[in-house]
């Protein structure tokens, strides 16, 4: 058996602003992943694949699957990348522990593990950069119109600064800080999201434009201060980065709940992470405070709240 994982993300400054040229600064999240275990078939025909994943359902052949069915569209697509003589048919099996819809990248990290678990089970891995552009492809059969920032920094597994068409930028974290990320259990598909935006924007670009170039800003003041580890900075940032996505209309009551019971417990700043709607948020936190804010977090109606680390 060949097993491979791949991380989920938050992003940290820049969500639907970065669908439209802005930069955007991601961190993956370790502590929540997808995994992919391959084995051989021997009993089934050369060639075949037989896939399983608990989190959708899916228990069919490969050739089943419908042709815009992510699984198939990622498993076949890494084989297609692959040389093909002699391949023994293959189980794909697929678990999660990252909530699907809602903005920790779910989609995209299945994708890298299954693209991972497949090159290195046929001997042939392959880098990040070919991985990130197969699990682009697959993007966007969940998003409509992707950044392409869920399977670059969930590829790259480090802190980037992402602009769409340009050569992806690395973060060094020089100092590490703390992020708790609380779920409220509403489903939001970040297609949605991103589509309601798209909405506002067809009918108002001036407007739109305007909120973009702010939330921009946010983010170029943000990066050093995601270099640096500074709690203080980060935090205010956050804040600013949530009235601008307020303003687009991608928050929601669950949402401004949490963030506002982090607020009350000591978060440095707090903001929603990916598509919003629903989904997640996330909160700049120092170690003295993290344990009583995941407290407020669940008492305020969190379905789950944990903590990860950014740094080197």
């Amino acid at each position: 058996m060949t097993r491979a994982h791949a991380p989920g993300k938050a992003i940290l400054f820049g969500e639907h602003a970065v669908v439209y040229g802005r930069p955007a600064i991601a961190v993956p999240v370790p502590p929540i992943q997808a995994t992919a275990d391959v084995t051989d078939l021997p009993q089934a025909p050369a060639g075949a694949v037989f896939l399983e994943s608990e989190a959708t359902g899916t228990r069919a052949w490969l050739n089943a699957l419908p042709e815009d069915d992510p699984l198939r569209r990622i498993t076949q697509s890494t084989l297609d990348r692959l040389p093909a003589g002699g391949r023994q048919a293959l189980s794909i099996h697929i678990t999660s522990t990252i909530p699907i819809a809602s903005g920790l990248g779910s989609g995209a990290a299945v994708s890298v593990a299954i693209a991972r678990a497949v090159s290195q089970h046929l001997g042939q891995p392959l880098t990040a950069e070919a991985v990130s552009t197969l699990a682009f492809d697959v993007e966007r059969l969940h998003h409509g119109t992707p950044s392409g920032i869920d399977n670059t920094v969930i590829s790259y597994e480090t802190p980037v600064y992402f602009v769409r068409g340009q050569p992806i930028e690395p973060i060094t974290v020089g100092m590490s800080f703390d992020v708790l990320i609380g779920d409220t259990g509403v489903a939001a598909p970040t297609a949605k999201a991103v589509a309601s935006v798209r909405r506002r924007w067809e009918a108002d670009r001036e407007s739109m434009e305007t909120l973009f170039d702010v939330i921009g800003d946010i983010v170029r003041r943000a990066r050093p201060a995601v270099e640096s580890g500074h709690v203080a900075a980060l935090g205010s940032l956050m804040n600013e980065n949530q009235t601008v996505l307020a303003r687009m209309g991608v928050s929601s009551p669950e949402l401004d709940r949490l963030i506002d019971a982090a607020l009350g417990a000591g978060a440095s700043g707090a903001k929603l992470s990916g598509g919003g709607i629903g989904g997640n948020m996330i909160a700049v936190v120092t170690p003295d405070r993290a344990r009583a804010i995941i407290t407020a977090l669940l008492e305020a109606g969190a379905t789950r709240a944990f903590a990860t680390q950014v740094g080197p």
